[in-house]
């Protein structure tokens, strides 16, 4: 018997299987996914075996990850429900759906996992938000829960009524931070630099700010302003950002995202 399987291998599951596999043998890990073409183009990358169905993956597996989106769960639910016992460990990275839904769904003794993971989780720096109750869990199921989320990146443990602003926080906010990275290359694009040199210059500008705020402990603001010389260039972009909304414009993205979250199924 396995002892993590993934329903599921899209972005998102197979970038925890990546992750998965640097801590966990092969052996240890099986998944199963809707697309047969998909499950052997992992099986031949990672050599980690797939199974035919979602239930032969439950049944062969005590830490179960569904990983697929919301509007599949129905489904899934509906193939491993006379599968899945009290001994299972379920992980559940779908937004919206609360762990007392899952529960409803799948029997009262039922011990769920909400996660939220990012896609960086692909390259090992992903941040994951997790929440459980754990007094349903032993010791050593903690310690693979933890084990597990740590191998593609940092964990933090949240209550559940913050999900959906995890979602917000981590889930989603990769894709505004690519968008800040396309916009800024274009930004100097047009006074001559070469577009490559652009992305790379601005992606390990964003890397390394990144790294300053969890590596210094420093508030965010004062790092700005450690950057911002009176009368200076910094400054008279960081007004122009300020002008045009740069904050509200954050802010109003969350709000969007946070209502969408809240209200998925």
């Amino acid at each position: 018997m396995a002892k993590i399987g993934f329903i599921g291998m899209g972005n998102m599951g197979y970038a925890m299987l990546k992750g998965a596999l640097n801590v966990f043998d092969k052996d240890e890990i099986i998944f199963c996914d809707a697309s047969e073409s998909r499950m052997q183009q992992v099986t031949e990358e990672t050599k980690v075996m797939h199974t035919e169905t979602n239930a032969e993956c439950a049944n062969n597996a005590k830490y179960l990850v569904i990983a697929v989106k919301p509007q599949f769960y129905p489904q899934v639910i509906k193939n491993i429900v006379n599968i899945v016992t009290k001994d299972h460990v379920i992980i559940s990275i779908a937004p919206g759906i609360t762990i007392q839904h899952l529960v409803d769904q799948l029997g009262f003794d039922s011990r769920i996992v909400r996660a939220m993971p990012n896609t960086p989780a692909l390259l090992g720096a992903g941040m994951t938000g997790i929440c459980y109750d754990a007094k349903l869990f032993s010791f050593d199921e903690k310690d693979v829960i933890e084990k597990f989320f740590s191998s593609f990146g940092r964990v933090k443990v949240i209550s559940e009524n913050l999900m959906s602003a995890v979602t917000c926080a981590s889930g989603s906010s990769p894709a505004y931070v690519y968008m800040f990275i396309e916009a800024m290359a274009d930004s100097v694009v047009k006074y001559g630099i070469p577009r490559q040199t652009a992305y790379e210059m601005v992606a390990q500008t964003v890397m390394g700010s990144a790294k300053m705020v969890l590596e210094t402990g420093e508030h965010p603001a004062k790092l700005k302003d450690n950057v911002c010389s009176p009368a200076g260039t910094t400054i008279a972009g960081v007004a122009a950002l300020e002008e045009f909304g740069f904050r509200n414009a954050i802010i109003k993205a969350t709000d969007a995202c946070y209502n969408k979250a809240e209200n998925m199924r």
